[in-house]
């Protein structure tokens, strides 16, 4: 576990630099008269009405957590009704772009409940930004705001950056460039109000017919798994937001989707402890801030007939609490997903989640259910009074070290200047030319020189015009045809393709699926899927797939291709950087973190480092 090890060590040193300008900085920003104003209906803000010594901020947000005696914490905390301090421990779902009626029904829930927090999704950056504004302005305690972003705040928003596929990422072999987009995730996250990000995945993904993890994984080796998941989580809480990790115990090994269905794990404790749980743990030991607890039933460790793990007293208290010590805050999953709804109501989940040892509910069906069966079950004694205000504080330091005691609004002026800035275009650049995997070089068909004598031509199937990556080889070679199809192409079409490509010397063919985003499925056509076949056996075609490595198995006899590369997905730089490796003029470094079948397994990746030199007959 050196790996881990060494990115720990030498990421937690990164900021001692800065710690003089941050004392200056807290200092500075103590807050004025203004802000220590008490509460009124009218603001809908509170602050404390003196503050008798300035917030030391801890150096973790676990270390916050462990002491919620703070003067800001028990000023609100004694605001608020016993219902009010249930509701804490609630996030709600939130949309940018489903117009007035429903942005009317989350501010009335607001309101009337007084809710913990928002988790965001789908919208635009202006719009979110003015809509957490007036939610933020509406609430009684100040908003914690999360986003389910595992690749950045563009996964969810229109006109902002989407960094790559966790898959990707696991290509790497350079774990600080995965820190470095935690960081910048973080400063976006921070540009837009928000403060959690469900981030990182860190399930081992282990089964290949994985419908849910999949690429979201970094992978299959859990050492791997670890390290990358440690950077990710270290880059986005140094740049002062929480991580959450997701899906303990474990969600790689399953052919279900928890979406749909309630998944059956049937290892015990001890296959748990050495493979699925094995990043979690170290997570743990490195000051992860929130942990998700999947909806999955493991009858060996909680035999109770179809009870999801997140409602599992066994699994949240005792696994987790207890056993692993985790001293963070525990969120479930979505409370909507049928892998908990599909054998418990609305409310008697929510109940039966806090009665298992989980902090924070996020996404429910019904707030005014959950908040009654709560109540219930503490006069029922299931629970306590004093549980939920302890997990109510809990949530209120944390609030406290996000720096939700001196909220400011979202400023609109350069919001998406802001959230596209050019370091996150150069990571990802670096992160794309860094992931490009060779896995098949015969004859040293690669790095491809070009010659007045060979032909090349370059295919992009399961596109309507021409790509990136065709644009990129034109600018380095620049005598080449270009071709296009769709991905449903029939007979007709590949046939005459195959004809005008037979007269080429090599064919440059890039494989797209059915968006810029990895998929499980490209569902290409029988005869565009054949079309690659006879590609692949013509000994001169060079294939980039830009999808999910998995997805190599649905094209039959792709690994006898002369040159065969994996880019992972269609976005810009991958494309780029596909074409660049290609023509030498990057290395090829890349390493596969899944074993897709018996051709392809996991590490498989051939190292090129020749520079393309222009032969002195081509001058």
């Amino acid at each position: 576990m050196q790996s881990t090890h060494y990115t720990a060590n030498r990421l937690s040193k990164r900021w001692l630099w800065m710690l003089p300008l941050l004392a200056v900085l807290l200092y500075a920003c103590e807050g004025s008269d203004a802000q220590r104003s008490s509460y009124s209906e009218d603001q809908g803000q509170f602050f404390p009405v003196e503050r008798p010594s300035a917030y030391n901020r801890p150096a973790s947000l676990i270390a916050a957590l462990e002491d919620t005696s703070s003067y800001w914490v028990d000023s609100v905390f004694n605001t608020l009704t016993s219902e009010e301090r249930i509701a804490q421990l609630i996030i709600i779902e939130a949309f940018s772009n489903r117009g007035p009626k429903y942005e009317a029904d989350v501010m009335r829930l607001i309101k009337e409940y007084k809710v913990g927090g928002i988790i965001f999704f789908q919208g635009g950056p202006v719009r979110q930004a003015k809509l957490t504004n007036a939610y933020q302005a509406a609430s009684k305690v100040p908003l914690w705001i999360s986003m389910d972003a595992e690749t950045g705040v563009g996964m969810r928003l229109d006109s902002t950056v989407e960094y790559p596929s966790q898959q990707m990422l696991g290509a790497l072999t350079d774990n600080e460039l995965i820190y470095r987009m935690g960081v910048e995730v973080a400063q976006e996250f921070k540009r837009l109000g928000m403060h959690i990000n469900f981030a990182p995945v860190a399930d081992v993904n282990n089964n290949p017919n994985n419908p849910v993890i999949s690429y979201r994984s970094f992978g299959e080796d859990k050492y791997d798994v670890t390290a990358k998941s440690i950077a990710y989580m270290q880059g986005m809480q140094d740049g002062g937001i929480m991580a959450v990790a997701k899906h303990f115990p474990g969600h790689g090994d399953t052919d279900v989707d928890s979406h749909y269905d309630l998944p059956v794990i049937p290892f015990g404790r001890g296959r748990l402890d050495s493979l699925e749980m094995y990043p979690f743990q170290e997570l743990i030991k490195h000051g992860l801030g929130g942990m998700m607890v999947a909806h999955m039933h493991i009858p060996q460790l909680d035999p109770t007939p179809n009870l999801p793990s997140t409602l599992s007293e066994p699994i949240v208290t005792g696994l987790l609490k207890q056993r692993l010590n985790y001293k963070g805050l525990i969120f479930t999953d979505a409370m909507v997903m049928k892998g908990v709804t599909k054998f418990f109501e609305p409310g008697e989940a929510e109940a039966r989640a806090l009665m298992a040892g989980n902090d924070v509910l996020e996404r429910l069906n019904s707030v005014p259910k959950a908040i009654r069966a709560v109540e219930e079950a503490i006069e029922r004694g299931d629970l306590t009074q004093e549980e939920i205000d302890r997990r109510c504080k809990r949530v209120l330091a944390a609030k406290q070290w996000l720096g939700l005691d001196k909220y400011k609004p979202v400023a609109l002026e350069n919001l998406y200047e802001d959230l596209n800035p050019p370091m996150a275009d150069l990571i990802n650049k670096r992160i794309a030319e860094g992931s490009v995997t060779l896995l098949n070089n015969r004859k040293k068909m690669l790095p491809l020189q070009e010659s007045p004598k060979q032909t090349v031509a370059t295919l992009s199937i399961g596109a309507t015009r021409v790509t990136a990556f065709q644009r990129q080889v034109n600018q380095i070679a620049t005598e080449t045809d270009h071709f296009f199809i769709s991905r449903k192409a029939n007979a007709k079409e590949t046939k005459k393709l195959w004809k005008q490509l037979k007269k080429y010397d090599v064919v440059l063919v890039a494989l797209y699926g059915p968006s810029l985003r990895p998929s499980n499925n490209v569902a290409y056509s029988k005869d565009a899927t054949k079309l690659v076949q006879q590609l692949a056996r013509s000994n001169k075609a060079v294939i980039t797939l830009f999808n999910n490595a998995y997805t190599l198995n649905q094209f039959p006899d792709i690994e006898e291709s002369r040159a065969l590369l994996v880019a992972y997905q269609g976005y810009f730089h991958a494309q780029a950087a596909a074409a660049e490796v290609i023509f030498g003029k990057v290395p090829a470094r890349g390493k596969l973190a899944v074993t897709v079948n018996k051709h392809f397994a996991f590490g498989d990746g051939i190292y090129l480092n020749k520079p393309f030199m222009a032969s002195a007959a081509a001058q």
